[in-house]
């Protein structure tokens, strides 16, 4: 059993994904929202593709006051402009050849067809180009598709987007001692994976296969465990499971990958919490995440391994973790990485949280991610260190 640390495991992971990339697809940009650029966005014409006034006012040539000759509105094509006159200009509209100032509708005195007025300092036009070139890039393979993006797509010309689908994947919820409804007891826990992985998961970038968003809790034997994963497969590109990460009696996720041909990209990660983890690459280009059964450790596992492995396959680069200041210390956990349930206190700092035990959901529910506290060190109050955000957060 090969242990990798908590850095290497993030990246051997998101190479694994690169390695497996999701093919492109062309999509209407109003149907991108959420997916990754295939292909850079380069300009497909100069932005703005003619010079348009930035405000409401009057286009005018030479020195005032003006002759008022015309309007001119968004859409239209002005007549050039003759020295002495102005017109009156719309925000958006294409200014006349011959301008040489625009002089903003509050500013400008208006009697009997004449216009007075003092222009500002600054032209209050924009000029051909001024945003991008045609042919430059504006945006590289890679970048994650959001409304902004969508708009200049828009704006830009484009009809179709080359880009990568949100991968699918499916949550299988192992154990026979777990329950769907009513209040937990007499030996049965009630189910918390099984309603706060698949939103989870919508927070890191994936969509959800229908019918395994979830599925479970899947009985403890071999055969079901098997069933299983291979029908999540079928139509999965990520398969999360919970729990059956160690070797015990009733941990079949192991015997199962073993069966179904996969192989280990991350097989035990140092890091605490969070012990075990993994991920296995199995035929067709699909992955299994093992996510340990404790709550907050499987949601250390997927923050710390799908949401790379999310990156990978869909071909964006695997994020540079931010930098927060601590505001508490906070303990290491040895030769382990220790991720350390935290929230963003209001004067910008990070302090920890309470409820933060592996098995507890409370601490998790307060929380916005983790201090990263290397592994081998002791972290102290106003010490730098890296934050790894839960999925949907940001520091």
């Amino acid at each position: 059993m090969n242990t990798l640390s908590w850095h290497a495991a993030r990246e051997a992971v998101h190479q694994a994904g690169i390695a497996a990339i999701l093919p492109p697809r062309r999509q209407k940009p109003s149907e991108t929202d959420g997916m990754t650029l295939a292909a850079p966005l380069t300009a497909l014409i100069d932005l703005p593709a003619f010079p348009t006034s930035s405000v409401d006012g009057y286009a005018v040539r030479g020195a005032g006051p003006w002759t008022l000759t015309g309007r001119v509105l968004a859409g239209e094509l002005p007549p050039p402009l003759a020295a002495g006159c102005a017109v009156e200009v719309a925000t958006g509209a294409m200014v006349p050849d011959g301008l040489t100032a625009i002089i903003r509708l509050e500013d400008a005195k208006i009697e009997n067809d004449v216009v007075a007025g003092t222009p500002r300092p600054k032209p209050e036009w924009r000029e051909i180009g001024e945003e991008s070139k045609v042919g430059e890039e504006m945006l590289p393979a890679g970048s994650p598709v959001t409304p902004a993006v969508i708009g200049l797509a828009a704006a830009s010309g484009y009809d179709m987007l080359d880009v990568r689908s949100r991968p699918r994947t499916a949550v299988l919820v192992f154990g026979d001692e777990l329950t769907t409804e009513g209040v937990p007891g007499a030996g049965r826990i009630r189910d918390s994976l099984g309603p706060l992985l698949p939103s989870m998961l919508r927070h890191a970038g994936a969509t959800a296969v229908p019918g395994f968003s979830p599925r479970g809790p899947i009985e403890d034997t071999l055969e079901s465990h098997v069933a299983a994963v291979q029908a999540a497969l079928d139509d999965a590109d990520i398969v999360c499971t919970t729990g059956g990460t160690m070797r015990g009696p009733v941990d079949h996720l192991h015997a199962t990958l073993k069966e179904l041909g996969a192989e280990y990209v991350v097989n035990t990660v140092a890091v605490r919490p969070g012990f075990p983890m993994l991920v296995a690459a199995l035929p067709g280009e699909r992955f299994v995440v093992g996510l340990p059964g404790n709550p907050q450790s499987a949601v250390i596992a997927l923050a710390s391994l799908v949401v790379p492995l999310i990156a990978g396959l869909t071909g964006r680069p695997l994020r540079a973790l931010p930098q927060v200041v601590l505001g508490a210390d906070i303990a290491g956990r040895g030769p382990d990485t220790h991720l350390a349930l935290a929230r963003l206190a209001d004067d910008g700092t990070v302090m920890p949280v309470g409820h933060r035990g592996s098995a507890m959901l409370r601490g998790l529910a307060q929380a916005d991610g983790f201090a990263v506290i290397e592994a081998g060190t002791d972290a102290v109050a106003g010490q730098t260190v890296k934050f790894l955000p839960l999925p949907g957060m940001q520091p």
